[in-house]
């Protein structure tokens, strides 16, 4: 059998980093058994959608390296009614099209017909007030909600099906159905305890669980790995694939993704500055793809005994996925442990790499770059950054004109404005002849300077730095001397001479 997973978002918002572990999770499948990875834009429910959406989830899934094998091509995503430009987006396509649900409504309507013809399925016109009065009666009662069959065993052409109406499934009225979860394992649900739900909407659109199903089928999934927020909704899918006749796909429910304290549900409404939950954000916070992606594959997933390591290379994850070692339990998220995974990460980029993805984020910020300054600052604060949008607030003391310092900053700790300034002199003249002008060698001669003048050297350093860098913290002082060149400190060593005489 040919492996063939599917990852389905549904553009209501943009993608949530819990929808983000989904897609990785079925990708890392398909990738470990030769399988298909095929992205669906599940589009139907068009009072919801997210202008911006689409565009969004397609390019979070590239920005993460998960390529799909078959997916909606350009001509598809132009037919839908979002207005978003996307003649930049993958062209994928595939055999099985369309790849936007939307665009099958008339399949699925076709496919509801032939529920109807089989008796599997009804056509249902009970007024809003009838079904509002049913529910309250239910409730008052002290009963589950559930739709009455009113409309079930009324004879054909009772309901006008020109008229507003819906098509509910007929669910058997007694027996048991069983599914089996990869991860969960049997799962069985007696039938008295499901409603006769909606597959057509009076709109004429399906509900996702006709739509999902057939697009399933058309497009011959093997394998349904996905949130485990769909278990309750699983015994539905089964009796659709019952209805039809047709063989279901395995089934694979994967853990929900908790907050980092463990307590409660990772929400996409409790997003804050602090703590991300769109990919959007977390790209746009200074996370590498490559760390996320790391971190997401051990939230809720072990890569088995005798192998404790967690930076891992997607070479050697894939390798070692497998659904076996899926935990079906809650997972946290503990955003110190991608802090930290992320800082490795870029601990091990090439130099030069890292300032080539330092530089939007500095541009971001508004300002001028000089490539040549950031290349030779990169080494030196590689060490401490967390997150590429560090480097900003690291690194910005480099590219503007000048800086201009607190006067009482200046001042070191248990000296006077006369020896700081006799310090910052003493600076200037040193850095005015000095060769080779480098790191190592200049910080040599500063530590001499300081011996003679009877100081230790981080006093003697102190107002040193905050002249060239505006900061009382900064990267090493003298690799930022060395990015920023000769004549720039100099003339920062002058200027804040100035402030301190004014």
């Amino acid at each position: 059998m040919t492996i063939r997973v599917r990852f389905a978002p549904s553009p209501t918002g943009f993608l949530h980093v819990g929808g983000l572990r989904t897609a990785l999770f079925n990708w890392l499948f398909a990738r470990k058994t030769n399988g298909t990875f095929i992205l669906r834009i599940e589009d139907t429910d068009q009072k919801r959608f997210t202008p911006g959406g689409v565009k969004a989830i397609m390019e979070s899934l590239w920005w993460l390296g998960l390529q799909w094998d078959e997916g909606p091509n350009r001509a598809e995503l132009r037919q839908m009614q979002t207005n978003e430009d996307f003649e930049g987006a993958p062209d994928i396509g595939g055999p099985y099209g369309p790849y936007v649900q939307s665009l099958k409504v008339k399949r699925h309507q076709a496919a509801a017909e032939e529920l109807i013809a089989q008796g599997k399925a009804y056509r249902c016109d009970c007024p809003a007030e009838r079904l509002d009065q049913m529910r309250q009666e239910q409730m008052a009662r002290k009963e589950s909600t559930h739709y009455d069959r009113h409309c079930r065993f009324k004879q054909p052409g009772e309901v006008d099906p020109n008229k507003p109406h819906v098509v509910r499934l007929a669910v058997p009225l007694e027996g048991t159905t069983t599914v089996h979860d990869l991860i969960r394992g049997d799962i069985t649900v007696d039938y008295t305890r499901l409603d006769d739900f909606v597959i057509l909407k009076s709109d004429g659109f399906p509900t996702y669980h006709l739509a999902a199903m057939v697009d399933d089928h058309d497009m011959h999934i093997t394998h349904v790995l996905r949130g485990d927020e769909w278990l309750p909704s699983l015994p539905k899918h089964a009796l659709i694939y019952q209805a039809f006749g047709w063989e279901p796909p395995i089934f694979a429910h994967l853990p929900v993704i908790l907050n980092p304290s463990g307590k409660g549900k990772m929400s996409k409404r409790k997003a804050t500055s602090a703590d991300s939950v769109f990919v959007t954000e977390f790209r746009d916070e200074g996370y590498l793809p490559e760390a996320l992606r790391n971190f997401l594959a051990f939230v809720g997933w072990a890569p088995g005994s005798g192998i404790e390591k967690e930076i891992m290379p997607i070479a050697e994850m894939i390798d070692l996925f497998d659904l076996e070692h899926v935990n079906p339990a809650p997972a946290a998220f503990p955003y110190d442990k991608l802090d930290w995974m992320n800082g490795m990460y870029i601990r091990a980029l090439p130099v030069d790499e890292l300032a080539k993805r330092i530089y939007p984020f500095l541009i971001n910020a508004g300002i001028e770059v000089d490539l040549d300054r950031l290349i030779k600052i990169t080494p030196d604060i590689q060490e401490r950054l967390e997150t590429l949008k560090d480097a900003v607030e690291a690194t910005d003391f480099l590219f503007g004109e000048t800086v201009s310092p607190d006067p009482k900053q200046l001042i070191g700790k248990g000296m006077t404005k006369e020896a700081t300034l006799k310090v910052l002199q003493q600076a200037e003249a040193l850095i005015s002849t000095f060769e080779p002008f480098e790191a190592a060698p200049l910080e040599h001669a500063f530590r001499e300077a300081a011996e003679a003048a009877g100081m230790k050297p981080g006093p003697f350093f102190s107002p040193l730095r905050v002249a060239v860098t505006g900061k009382t913290v900064s990267p090493p002082l003298f690799g930022s001397i060395v990015a920023l060149g000769r004549a720039e400190t100099i003339k920062r060593l002058k200027n804040a001479q100035q402030l301190l005489a004014g």
